[in-house]
């Protein structure tokens, strides 16, 4: 589907007129700063009445319900979420929905973003009424168009399953749409939503739209696109962050059968050929002499070591409260820890690729995105086009965990350089290698923290010094995230933590280093790593005082209700006040993040020098659950993908340069080990939060809890690794 930068009214509507006629429903985003740059578009382009579209419904005269997902379905399941609201409000025939990703345009911008985008856990409830009001503002005219075709009040006409009824009347509502299509769209002000009583698709577990496609192979993702005269590209990068050519020789590589083209980008040197396999034969095939810059002596263990004596120092104060030295020496009882993670790669099961046809008026690009907006605005750029000419499609993503949304649209800006230097349409492909060695990851980060106890094991001093990278630094949401040298994403869950704020002295201090190696956002961004630290942490300040680790989070998070509701119904269904079984350890965990809260209780044992988890019983509120389907799925998901940071995950990096590579040295959790996952959801009313990330950040501390029961071993850091002999005590 085209793209454009701004859709008027008019525009959009005659745009619909051309696929076959029907109604074409657009709302209003609340704002009135929006709200007035789309009634001077509308007013520049003569169209009637005044409105920003944000995402939309295509009713069509063959009964066909269509919806235009603003956001980017990488197996989160919103392809079958945001239809739920729209269809609880029209009262739509769930076996005509359809779904198609939006094109990049500002009538799709996301109210938390500022453009569009997909990440941060926020699709379903920043969505959440608007997609409803589609659905109620469609439901409203069909309603009145069959009102007219009956010669009835509109009062008298009701709606159920895709059709409209007045007495013995009915019609379905594809047979209203081209009627309904030329009626004025209500106010939104006028339209009523549905009471939660009255609901009859959300709440209810739902099946996936997009499942049938991907189970039968149908679904489309980026590595599916091939059309006729189409190249593939593989590029050589530095091996080394920063590194640029001294010298090419493309000799070899230019007598591989099926190589066309070898070109100077400014990613590296790329290999453009009929095929996948000859360009990758080809770029085996070059010789370059790399000037590896002033990165060349990066080594993860001395960053380990400078990271740790940073943590010593004083950093930027991200939170603080009373008189922590004094607190702290009037401490009965004081435990203090270090705790350390490491650099991670998200991941992703399809590889990165992206596909651009480069015209003299016009570019397409194929890429599974996660930020459509910066792609076209990069692609913009590098092609002196105007957004406008720069059509974004969008197929589903396999997988994507922040990867596929970088501030640079490295992969994109890749694609279109070498589509424009080649002068051909070209489908680059990252090898995962070329990912793990050459990409984005989450920051290692060393947290010491020293927490003084009265004699009733409570807190009453709390100081924590975090040292990472920062993933804001130098990117176009520095402005907004980073405050005072702070940034927010990496003291998340832990400046604002309850067992924090609820200590009357405490300070949390940050040091954010800048290294030379790229980071970004990684699957619940800072509360991957400091739910581990902060979990792991009061589970040692319960034993120091001499509690069990649930009774003493219940005391620490006495005036937090949602956090003791997700907890208290974990340890029920885990069965936490029965014995444990023998042999086996059992640790326990609840945080905040993305606006939800998770607990998690985890049952582990070691075999052969290993941590097996065997079981994990998970509890969430997250507010109204749309598709309760979906949040057990995803977070069935979190705790893979969270349980392969726990055993598995890490990067190793000697004389600047990445060590692992692919599956078999950089592991993820493998289907043998993933335990049975039992999921609750906490009847809540409460305001709407995510579920694509809070299911990760509570299993590490979990597992490391249960260790801990089961051995003795108090391990800090990530990946878990039991050692010969147990930990000593960390309280004095």
């Amino acid at each position: 589907m085209n793209a454009v930068t701004r859709t008027s009214r008019r525009n959009f509507l005659k745009a619909g007129a051309a696929l076959g006629g029907g109604l074409v429903v657009a709302f209003v985003v609340p704002g009135a700063r929006r709200l007035a740059m789309a009634q001077q578009a509308a007013a520049a382009d003569g169209a009637s009445g005044a409105f920003a579209p944000n995402a939309y419904l295509r009713i069509g005269s063959d009964d066909s319900i269509t919806v235009l997902s603003a956001h980017a379905e990488m197996g989160q399941g919103i392809w079958t979420t945001l239809p739920m609201l729209i269809a609880e409000e029209l009262d739509a025939d769930w076996s005509k929905i359809r779904v198609e990703h939006a094109p990049a345009a500002e009538a799709y911008f996301s109210s938390v973003f500022g453009m569009q985008g997909t990440g941060g856990s926020t699709t379903t409830w920043s969505e959440f009424d608007r997609y409803r009001q589609a659905g109620a503002a469609a439901r409203a005219m069909l309603v009145q168009a069959a009102a007219t075709r009956f010669g009835v009040p509109a009062s008298e006409v009701r709606t159920e399953n895709g059709e409209v009824i007045a007495g013995n009347q009915r019609l379905r509502y594809g047979a209203l749409a081209d009627d309904a299509g030329k009626l004025a769209p209500p106010a939104m002000d006028t339209l009523k939503l549905k009471d939660a009583s009255d609901w009859r698709v959300i709440g209810k577990p739902t099946k996936r739209l997009d499942t049938p496609e991907k189970i039968t192979g149908q679904a489309k993702f980026g590595m599916d696109v091939q059309f006729d005269g189409l190249l593939t590209a593989v590029v050589a990068r530095a091996p080394v962050f920063g590194g640029k050519p001294r010298s090419i020789d493309d000799t070899a590589a230019k007598a591989i059968p099926g190589v066309r083209q070898v070109l100077q980008v400014p990613s590296g040197v790329a290999v453009v050929a009929d095929h996948y396999w000859a360009a990758k034969l080809g770029r085996d095939a070059l010789v370059i002499d790399w000037d590896p810059g002033e990165h060349a002596a990066l080594d993860s263990d001395a960053l380990r070591r400078e990271f740790s004596a940073l943590a010593d120092t004083p950093g930027a104060v991200a939170a603080q409260a009373g008189n922590v030295d004094a607190a702290l020496a009037g401490a009965a009882r004081t435990v203090a820890a270090e705790y350390a993670v490491p650099y991670l790669a998200h991941a992703a099961m399809e590889p990165l690729n992206c596909t651009v046809k480069l015209q003299a008026d016009r570019c397409d690009i194929w890429c599974g995105t996660q930020f459509p907006t910066l792609d076209q605005r990069n692609a913009a750029r590098i092609t002196g086009l105007a957004p406008e000419k720069i059509f974004i499609h969008t197929p589903f993503l396999g997988g994507a965990f922040g990867r596929r949304a970088t501030p640079t649209s490295d992969v994109v800006s890749e694609a279109v350089e070498i589509a424009k230097a080649a002068g051909a349409p070209v489908k680059t492909v990252w090898t995962r290698e070329d990912d793990t060695r050459g990409g984005y990851y989450r920051s290692a980060f060393v947290q010491k923290a020293s927490v003084g106890l009265d004699e009733n094991g409570m807190p009453v001093a709390w100081r924590q010094v975090l040292v990472g990278q920062s993933i804001m630094a130098g990117t176009f949401m520095e402005a907004m995230m980073v405050r005072n040298g702070v940034d927010h994403t990496s003291v998340e869950g832990v400046s604002d933590s309850p067992y924090v704020t609820g200590t009357a002295a405490h300070r949390v201090d940050l040091h954010s280093p800048s290294t030379g190696i790229p980071v970004l956002w990684w699957r619940s961004v800072g509360h991957s790593y400091n739910a581990f630290v902060m979990e792991s942490l009061v589970d040692e300040l319960a034993h120091a005082a001499g509690r069990g680790p649930l009774e003493y989070r219940r005391a620490l998070l006495a005036k937090h209700p949602r956090h003791l509701a997700a907890l208290e119904l974990a340890a029920e269904k885990f069965g936490w006040s029965a014995p444990a079984v023998p042999g086996r350890g059992r640790g326990i965990a609840v945080h905040e993040s993305f606006g939800s809260f998770v607990a998690q209780a985890a049952e582990v044992s070691v075999e052969d020098g290993a941590i097996r988890v065997h079981r994990v019983v998970c509890a969430i509120d997250c507010g109204p659950a749309v598709n309760p389907d979906a949040v057990r799925a995803q977070m069935e998901s979190g705790i893979a993908f969270g349980l392969g940071a726990a055993l598995h995950s890490t990067l190793t990096l000697r004389q600047g340069q990445v060590q692992e590579s692919n599956f078999h040295d950089y592991r993820v959790l493998r289907i043998d080990e993933m335990p049975v996952v039992d999921v609750h959801i906490v009847p809540s009313t409460e305001k709407m939060g995510g579920a694509g990330e809070p299911g990760t950040p509570p299993i590490a501390p979990a597992v490391a809890n249960a260790v801990f029961a089961l051995t003795g071993q108090r391990l800090r850091e990530l990946p878990l690794r039991l050692s010969a002999a147990p930990a000593a005590d960390n309280a004095a």
